[in-house]
């Protein structure tokens, strides 16, 4: 395919994928479920989190997540309290456990109280033309308070050769516009044009057999190569293509 050919066949598979249907099947549905921003952002940064593995049971341990909160995230997290500990211990999705939930929650409260809010941290420290930078500092401060070790690994580092696959699509929700009704545009002082692929074994197959992709292993510098590509097709919103790949690879077995 020419680049032309490659944009119009990508731009094609973006409106069949970027659709309220998309959410049927798919973790992001959970922050829809809310109407307050604070809500919607602790309980899409939560199901973006636990976001790996089989869908149906990111769906169904994020719902059971957000019971746990008594389906008031934003309250729960500002009133979180030792006492509330044990309500929460019995949690688990795969390798993330009531322990590492537990100190999510505290850390939520302390980035709300004291560092003013997700949107707050992750503006604050965005860079001219990239959100990996601001996604790196977001870990640091998340792990200011004291944590077991075992917890840090459920936030990946883009310094750290990570791609960070559900951070950058938990920014991909609260940034794009929500003109569609799938993401939510809620940001509004980052530019999508800094927005970064959530890239996954879906997205990044698919890439490659669209030569939009060399590099074999999914990590940050996979990224930057996938970005740059994107951005060629779409300089002011390259990560609509994740719709794409996404939808190509896992509906379409492209």
């Amino acid at each position: 395919m020419t680049k032309a050919e490659l944009k119009e066949f990508l731009d094609a598979k973006v409106l069949e994928y970027n659709h309220p249907r998309f959410l049927e099947d798919d973790p992001l549905q959970i922050p829809h479920i809310f109407t307050r921003k604070e809500d919607i952002e602790i309980s899409a940064f939560l199901t973006a989190t636990i976001a790996w593995g089989n869908r149906k049971s990111i769906i169904n341990n994020a719902n059971r997540l957000m019971g746990l909160m008594g389906n008031v995230p934003y309250d729960f997290v500002m009133n979180y309290s030792e006492d509330d500990l044990e309500h929460l211990s019995n949690f688990v999705h795969r390798t993330f456990n009531g322990i590492d939930l537990g100190y999510f929650v505290t850390s939520l409260q302390n980035i709300y109280k004291n560092h003013g809010g997700l949107e707050t941290v992750f503006t604050d420290h965005q860079t001219k033309d990239s959100m990996q930078p601001a996604i790196s500092k977001f870990k640091e401060l998340f792990f200011e308070l004291p944590h077991q070790n075992r917890t840090q690994k459920h936030v990946s580092d883009p310094n750290k050769g990570s791609a960070a696959k559900r951070i950058n699509m938990f920014l991909r929700w609260m940034v794009r516009d929500n003109g569609t009704g799938v993401d939510f545009g809620l940001w509004k002082d980052i530019d999508p044009a800094k927005l970064s692929c959530p890239l996954d074994v879906h997205s990044g197959n698919v890439a490659r057999k669209l030569k939009l992709l060399k590099r074999k292993q999914n990590d940050a510098k996979a990224l930057q190569e996938l970005d740059k590509n994107l951005r060629k097709l779409d300089s002011t919103d390259p990560v609509k293509y994740d719709f794409a790949l996404f939808g190509l690879g896992v509906f379409e077995k492209f």
